[in-house]
């Protein structure tokens, strides 16, 4: 294939990587330090670490709306909305809908953010390690492919990953919940605290514990600490907590040797038939349209889950006519998330004379219990579950109908204590759960839209009934009074954890990559986003992939330097 490009070396690269999310920050900050001459590519804007925060220090009373979006406003992001972070103070984090299509074959929900730093700008920052109770769950129990890595293969990544972002929490001694590397937890409120003493009072293998999240308690490489202003999600000018934009890429940057396109779209990986390698990557400018070309030793694919497998299913060669990698057709196939937006609610009568201090961004956690000594009957895997107890303040006020001195009055008492809890549950790969591309109705650039095919089966709908009950069970048992469930309609992609699509593996012949995140058949392009897992597990998946990427670029290197790429 003969280069599209006037200038190619002005175009070469020691390496590419396509993304500026979770684990695209973590592949340019790794190869740029380990000397490599990188070029990293995001389909949207320029977003700067403080400078392009533009709602983090406004007031709620400056936003319009009350912060909400008007009805104009919310028929741009019909899908957007079901995320749970959409109101005028993140709408610039968020797709328009309508500019970005894709084709919901099925309900789901795909929350997108197109800029440089993407959803670690709006991540929720809570950050577990998975155990060999997840790594060996598949082989276990002969549900689609194993893991072709074990605990111990990705542990002292976790480590590295943990240590210069900053996680905040406790260390339990929990098998199913290895230890991370902690800075100071935070402190439960007094609540949650008489919350943990009677579950574990009543239930032995019940444990509440502070979340652990990626939020400074103390500062750390020179960012931080969090300023308990739980805004995280407009971007935080202190740096209290872990995105791309004030961590990774920046210290890709200061080693000189990386170059930031952002409005470049990745329409395909260049595949050379000669060598059986990718030659580089062929991008659509976003603002002119312009077709251009780059190419580097090895690629690293960070997109995003579904973005990820669009880009390598629109790479098709003579070697692949299905697309990049998939000779063993399950490239867009065991589409995974984890379903939530279920669990219990009550009130306290306790506490009336406390309150809790600052707006803490972050909540505790429950592990999993289920399905690890004893086995049910009616379903596999387990779930954890998330949950706060605080106090109402003024918020109260917006749905009484009082006015004047009645109203102050009322104000300047907090309302009762309430706790909830939510389950995550964990999602099987299912083969049937897919994406393919949809060559029929494409987006403004001319690429192929994308057709998702994907739903819960049994199990995840016994799961759900479980987690029901068992958030009754244990807020009744803890003494909380007018307890509810709450539903929130869960449809899949709404747990914003999808994942899956080019999973990892030990064999060609049923899996899309490698232990190292290699792609079989074409050993210099690396997948480390969600789209490699092999299983969901029910933990928050985002720390795995940033431990995922500091290994794979390490391998890559080496093998580099072996000249084996």
């Amino acid at each position: 294939m003969k280069p599209n490009t006037k200038g190619l070396k002005s175009h070469t690269y020691d390496a590419i990587v396509i993304g500026t999310g979770i684990s695209g920050g973590w592949a340019a900050k790794e190869l740029c330090e380990r000397g490599l001459k990188t070029l990293v590519l995001e389909r949207g804007r320029q977003v700067e670490h403080v400078k392009d925060y533009p709602t983090a220090m406004q007031n709620a009373w400056d936003l319009p709306f009350r912060g909400k979006l008007s009805q104009q406003e919310l028929k741009n992001y019909p899908v957007q909305v079901r995320g749970g972070f959409l109101d005028q103070s993140t709408k610039h984090w968020l797709v328009n809908d309508l500019e970005n299509p894709f084709n919901q074959l099925k309900p789901f929900d795909w929350i997108r953010g197109y800029h440089v730093g993407g959803r670690s700008l709006l991540w929720s920052r809570q950050c577990y390690r998975l155990s060999d109770l997840d790594f060996e769950a598949n082989a276990k129990q002969g549900i689609a492919v194993d893991w072709p890595i074990r605990y111990r293969d990705i542990a002292a990544w976790y480590s590295k990953v943990e240590r210069f972002i900053g996680i905040s929490g406790s260390r339990e001694n929990l098998p199913q919940l290895p230890d991370s590397e902690f800075l100071p937890p935070m402190a439960l409120t007094c609540l949650e605290k008489q919350f943990a003493e009677r579950v574990a009072k009543h239930f032995t293998e019940r444990r509440v514990i502070i979340g652990r999240v990626a939020n400074l308690t103390e500062s750390l490489n020179g960012r931080g600490p969090c300023q308990y202003r739980n805004l995280c999600k407009r971007g935080c000018p202190f740096g209290g907590y872990f995105s791309s934009n004030s961590s990774t890429l920046p210290a890709a940057a200061a080693t000189g040797n990386m170059t930031l396109r952002p409005n470049a779209i990745v329409k395909e990986i260049i595949f050379d038939n000669r060598t059986q390698k990718a030659q580089g990557v062929r991008i659509i400018d976003t603002e002119t349209h312009e077709v251009s070309e780059f190419y580097a030793k090895i690629v690293f694919l960070n997109a995003s889950t579904l973005a990820s497998t669009h880009i390598l299913l629109n790479s098709i060669s003579e070697r692949f006519p299905t697309g990049m990698g998939n000779d063993s057709g399950e490239l867009g196939h065991n589409l995974m998330d984890h379903h939530h937006g279920l669990g219990a609610a009550g009130w306290s009568e306790d506490f009336s004379e406390q309150y809790h201090y600052g707006r803490r961004p972050n909540g505790f956690y429950i592990p999993r219990f289920r399905n690890l000594q004893e086995q049910r009957k009616d379903y596999i895997r387990g779930y954890g579950f998330q949950g706060r107890g605080l106090r109402g303040a003024w918020a109260q006020g917006e749905s009484n109908l009082l006015v004047g001195a009645q109203l102050k009055a009322q104000l300047r008492n907090p309302g009762p204590w309430r706790l909830g809890i939510n389950g995550f549950g964990e999602f099987l790969p299912y083969h049937q759960n897919k994406v393919t591309l949809n060559r029929e109705l494409n987006d403004k650039w001319g690429l192929p839209t994308l057709d998702v095919d994907c739903e819960m089966k049994q199990n995840e709908q016994m799961m759900r009934k479980d987690i029901a009950a068992t958030a009754v069970e244990m807020l009744e048992t803890a003494g909380l009074r007018n307890v509810k469930i709450f539903d929130r309609n869960y449809v899949p992609g709404n747990g914003i954890h999808e994942m899956g699509t080019a999973r990892m593996g030990r064999d060609p012949k049923t899996s899309v990559l490698n232990g190292f995140n290699q792609i079989h058949a074409v050993k210099n392009v690396f997948v480390t986003d969600g789209s490699c897992m092999t299983s969901s597990a029910n933990q928050n998946p985002s720390l795995t992939y940033m431990a995922l990427t500091a290994r794979a670029v390490d391998f890559a290197v080496a093998e580099l330097n072996r000249r084996n790429l």
